[in-house]
C-alpha cells in the first residue's frame, strides 16, 4: 500500500510559488504574511494586514488559501487587480504548486450580471421601448449618426454572442458603448430567473455562477461582494475564507451599493417601459410624478439637504411612491404562464426600486444623508447610509474568517481609524504580530488590550452612534504591517515646500504654480502631477506649456490609457491629473522620477456623505475634521505618494505644494506617519540638485556617476 502523501507546508508551496515568478526572490514581509494568513485561518481570527508596494501580497494569501477546505474568495476593488490574479498569478501559481500538492488548484472570476451579454434582452425580451432606444438628445443628422453607429454596435454584438463561450464583457475587443451594452445587458435587481426565463439554460451569468461553484479560489470584486451582503449571501459560493484586497475601498464601495437616487430619466424610462403593461391612466400618473419631480430638482440648489426636503420635493416624491404602488399593481405578479415574464421582470424591478427609494427619502432617517445633484446634462436627488460601519459588523464576519489587505492600512502609524471603518472594535483584541522588518522600514501595530471604560461615541468613518453591543459581542482580530522591501529613505524624498503659503482657493496659486514650473525644469520631465481639482490640473498645464518646452499631458485631453503608455515612452513628459491618477497609474523607472502633489486631499465641503458624518461627530462633542475629513486625507495622500517607488531600482522625489504637511500640527505628524519613510526635507536646493544629479544620470551624455544621485538620496 502507498504511503499517505504528507501535504506541502506553507513555506513550500510559497518558495515554489516565488520560484516560477521571473526574478522571483524570498521576502521576508510576504514569508511574515503568508504566515500570519495562515495562523488566521487556523484560529479563526480576522487579520488586517498592511503590505506595502513590492512586498508580493497577492502571493501571500494566495498560497493559504490553497490549504483551506472549500473554496476561498478574493475580493479587488480594481478591474486591473482582478485581471492580474486570474490572468497572471493564479496560472502561475497553479503551475508551480501543482507537483507538491499532487492536485492542479483551480480558480474563476465571479462579475455582476450585468457585465454578461443576457441572451433574453438581445433576442427582444425586456427592451425599451423603441423611442428610448437612440435617446440622444438631439435630431436631424446628429441623431441619424449616433441611431448608426449604435446599430453597428448592436450587429457586432449579434454576432459575439455567437462565439463567445463566456458572455463577458471584457473579453468583447474592441468593446462598445456603454448605451449599447445597456440593451443587451441584465441587471441582477432585473432578472426574472433560470427557470423562467426562456434562455436560463443558456444564461452565461448563471453559467459563471457555476464554475464559481467548483473551483478552489473565486476572484471577485467589492460591489458584487457588497451587494452579495446586502442581498442575503446567496450569490457568491459559501466559504471559510475572505481575502478583502485593497480593502481601504470597501467602505466606499458598500456605502454606494446601499445608496438609491432618483431622476426624471429614471422615471421617464420606467413609464415607457410600463406603457404596454398597464392601463393609460396608470401610465399617466406615472409620467406626472416624473414631471413634478423634473421642476422640483430644478428649483432647488444642489447640495446636502440638512432642514428636510423641501416642499416641492417632497411633494413630487408623494406623488411618486402613490404611482408607482398603482403601476406595480397594474401589472401584478409574475405566473408561471406568463407570455412575457422578462419584460414584466424588468418593469417591476426598477419600479419597486423607486418605490422604496421614494419611501425612504420621504421618511428622512437620521442614518441617512440626501443630497442633490445637478449639472448641464442630469438632475438627481440621492440618498446613502451615513454610515455602514455596522452594516458591515453584522454582514461581513459572520461564518467566515476575513483577510483585509492593503498598502493603506495603518493611518497615522496604527490601525484603529480602519478598523473602525471596517466595523471591528477600535483596538485589536488578539495578541500582537510582530511585525518582520527594520523599524524604519515598517510600523508595527499599535495593539492594545480591549478596555471597556471608554469607547469612541461615533464612528470615525461615518458618524454613527456606537452602541453598547459592542462591548458583548467583539469580534477577534490580529493586525500586521509587513513594510515592503523597498529603501524608502534611500531610493526617495519627501519634500514638502513648506515655503509657499497656506492654499486658499481653489485652483492652483501662482506661488505654487512657480514651484512646480521650477521643480519640473530641474528634472527636465519625467514627473506625475496630481491634482485636487480639475482648474487646478489645468492651471498647471497651462503654465507648464508656457514656461517650458516639455511635452505636456493632461488627463481628459486623450484617453488615460494612451495618455500613461506616452508617459512611459517619453521621458520628456510630464503627466497632469486628477483623483483617478491618484491609484490607478503603475509606472516604474525612470519615467517617472518626480511626483508633485498640489494640496493635501481633504474632501471638498460639497462631498455630502464626509460633510454629514462630519457633523455627526462634531454633534457629538468629537472633531469631525480631525474624525472623518484627516483619515480620508491620510489614504489619498498615501496612495497617491505611492505612485513614485514601484520598484527597488526606482529613485525619486515627492514633493507636496502644500505647507500645512510640515506646518500643521494638529494633522501634519498624523499625514506623515501614515506614508512610506522616505527621507524628509522641506529645503528646495536641496531638492533641487538630486533632481538635477537624477536629470543628469539619465541624459545620454551624463557625466555624473549613479553614487552620486544615490548619495544625495542618503
Amino acid at each position: 500500500m502507498a504511503e499517505a502523501r504528507t501535504p506541502p507546508s506553507v513555506e513550500d508551496l510559497l518558495g515554489a510559488a516565488v520560484g516560477a515568478v521571473p526574478g522571483g526572490t524570498a521576502r521576508e514581509g510576504q514569508q511574515a504574511m503568508a504566515a500570519a494568513v495562515t495562523e488566521a485561518t487556523r484560529d479563526q481570527e480576522h487579520l488586517l494586514v498592511q503590505a506595502g508596494t513590492g512586498t508580493g501580497k497577492s502571493l501571500a494569501y494566495l498560497v493559504p488559501a490553497l490549504l483551506v477546505d472549500g473554496p476561498v474568495v478574493i475580493s479587488t476593488a480594481t478591474l486591473a487587480l482582478q485581471h492580474q490574479l486570474v490572468d497572471q498569478d493564479l496560472p502561475r501559481l497553479a503551475d508551480a504548486v501543482e507537483p507538491l500538492l499532487g492536485w492542479r488548484p483551480t480558480f474563476a472570476v465571479l462579475k455582476g450580471r450585468h457585465h454578461y451579454l443576457c441572451l433574453a434582452k438581445l433576442d427582444g425580451g425586456g427592451a425599451e421601448e423603441p423611442d428610448g432606444l437612440f435617446d440622444t438628445g438631439g435630431t436631424g443628422t446628429k441623431w441619424l449618426g449616433e441611431a448608426g453607429r449604435l446599430g453597428r454596435q448592436m450587429q457586432r454584438l449579434r454576432d459575439w454572442a455567437l462565439e463567445t463561450e463566456t458572455g463577458d464583457r471584457d473579453e468583447l475587443d474592441p468593446g462598445v458603448d456603454e448605451s449599447a451594452w445597456r440593451l443587451v445587458s441584465m441587471p441582477a435587481r432585473e432578472c426574472v430567473g433560470a427557470t423562467r426565463c426562456p434562455f436560463g439554460d443558456e444564461c452565461f451569468a448563471e453559467a459563471s455562477r457555476a464554475r464559481a461553484r467548483d473551483v478552489d479560489i473565486v476572484v471577485t470584486n467589492h460591489s458584487l461582494l457588497a451587494f452579495d451582503m446586502l442581498a442575503g449571501r446567496h450569490i457568491i459560493p459559501p466559504h471559510q475564507l475572505l481575502v478583502v484586497d485593497e480593502a481601504h475601498e470597501l467602505a466606499d464601495r458598500v456605502s454606494s451599493a446601499s445608496q438609491a437616487e432618483l431622476t426624471p430619466d429614471l422615471v421617464d424610462r420606467a413609464a415607457r417601459r410600463a406603457r404596454s403593461l398597464v392601463e393609460s391612466e396608470a401610465h399617466d400618473r406615472l409620467i406626472e410624478a416624473g414631471d413634478a419631480l423634473a421642476i422640483a430638482l430644478s428649483a432647488a440648489a444642489p447640495g446636502r439637504l440638512t432642514t428636510g426636503l423641501p416642499q416641492a420635493l417632497a411633494e413630487a416624491l408623494t406623488l411618486l411612491d402613490a404611482a408607482t404602488r398603482h403601476v406595480l399593481d397594474g401589472i401584478g405578479e409574475i405566473k408561471p404562464d406568463d407570455p412575457d415574464p422578462v419584460r414584466k421582470q424588468a418593469a417591476r424591478a426598477v419600479l419597486s426600486d423607486m418605490n422604496k427609494a421614494a419611501q425612504r427619502m420621504l421618511a428622512g432617517s437620521a442614518f441617512d444623508v440626501i443630497w442633490l445633484e445637478r449639472d448641464d446634462r442630469r438632475r438627481a436627488v440621492v440618498v446613502a447610509p451615513l454610515s455602514v460601519a455596522s452594516t458591515l459588523r453584522s454582514l461581513l464576519y459572520d461564518d467566515r474568517t476575513v483577510v483585509a489587505t492593503s498598502a493603506t492600512l495603518a493611518l497615522g502609524g496604527n490601525f484603529d481609524t480602519i478598523a473602525r471603518s471596517l466595523g471591528l472594535p477600535s483596538s485589536p483584541t488578539a495578541a500582537p504580530i510582530p511585525t518582520p522588518v527594520p523599524p524604519d522600514q515598517g510600523r508595527t501595530a499599535v495593539v492594545r488590550s480591549p478596555t471597556h471604560d471608554h469607547k469612541p461615541l461615533i464612528d470615525s468613518d461615518s458618524g454613527e452612534a456606537g452602541g453598547a453591543e459592542d462591548d458583548e459581542d467583539e469580534l477577534a482580530w490580529r493586525a500586521l504591517d509587513v513594510g515592503s522591501p523597498f529603501d524608502y529613505r534611500r531610493q526617495g524624498i519627501l519634500y514638502v515646500a513648506a515655503h509657499l503659503p497656506r492654499p486658499a482657493a481653489s485652483g492652483l496659486p501662482e506661488p505654487a504654480a512657480q514651484e512646480l514650473v521650477r521643480l519640473v525644469r530641474a528634472l527636465g520631465g519625467r514627473t506625475l502631477g496630481l491634482f485636487s481639482s480639475r482648474r487646478a490640473a489645468e492651471r498647471a498645464a497651462e503654465v507648464l506649456r508656457a514656461q517650458t518646452d516639455l511635452d505636456i499631458l493632461l488627463q481628459g485631453e486623450e484617453a488615460l490609457p494612451l495618455l500613461v503608455k506616452r508617459f512611459r515612452a517619453e521621458p520628456t513628459t510630464c503627466l497632469l491629473g486628477v483623483m483617478s491618477l491618484w491609484q490607478g497609474v503603475d509606472v516604474p523607472g525612470e519615467a517617472c522620477q518626480l511626483v508633485v502633489i498640489d494640496r493635501l486631499p481633504f474632501p471638498r465641503p460639497d462631498e455630502p456623505l464626509a460633510a454629514a458624518r462630519s457633523a455627526a461627530v462634531d454633534a457629538a462633542g468629537g472633531s469631525g475634521f480631525a474624525a472623518v475629513s484627516v483619515p480620508i486625507a491620510a489614504v489619498r495622500l498615501a496612495q497617491g505618494v505611492g505612485r513614485l517607488i514601484r520598484s527597488a531600482t526606482d529613485r525619486g522625489v515627492v514633493a507636496v505644494l502644500d505647507s500645512r504637511l510640515e506646518t500643521a500640527r494638529a494633522y501634519g505628524a498624523f499625514l506623515r506617519r501614515s506614508l512610506p519613510p522616505f527621507w524628509y526635507t522641506t529645503k528646495p536646493d536641496v531638492v533641487d540638485g538630486v533632481l538635477r544629479r537624477l536629470a543628469a544620470e539619465a541624459a545620454p551624455s551624463a557625466t555624473v556617476a549613479s553614487t552620486a544621485a544615490e548619495a544625495a538620496l542618503t
